[in-house]
């Protein structure tokens, strides 16, 4: 199993992640979005697993800083916004074997254990 993290380095919920990776053995690797931001095949493989509503960081200055016409996106044009700021992808961002697995990090271990394939 490949499992990859994509988020930055001084978020919250990623250290969050990487400490309960880290706590059950789960090897990982780690990339920086801010650094190495994903490409659009990539998000567009991610929107299609997961389609785009999980992925957006509604949290985030880059989100808010769009119009209300996000509301009405279409999945390309949200693959396309990813892929110009990764900012507006929520974090993190679970990659097992190439296929997005899960976004954001819960409480619910048994629930990202499971998806992770890792039970």
């Amino acid at each position: 199993m490949t499992l990859i993290v994509y988020g930055i380095p001084n978020c919250g919920t990623c250290k969050r992640a990487f400490q309960w990776l880290q706590a059950k053995e789960i090897e990982y690797e780690f990339v920086n979005t801010k650094e190495h931001p994903p490409e659009k095949q990539a998000i567009a493989t991610w929107v299609s697993a997961l389609t785009s509503k999980p992925m957006r960081n509604t949290s985030g200055q880059s989100y808010r800083a769009l119009g209300d016409e996000k509301k009405d996106w279409t999945e390309q044009q949200w693959i396309d916004a990813f892929a110009s700021d990764a900012m507006l992808l929520k974090r993190p961002v679970f990659v097992k074997d190439g296929t997005a697995v899960l976004v954001g990090f819960a409480a619910a271990e048994t629930v990202i254990w499971e998806k992770l394939g890792a039970a």
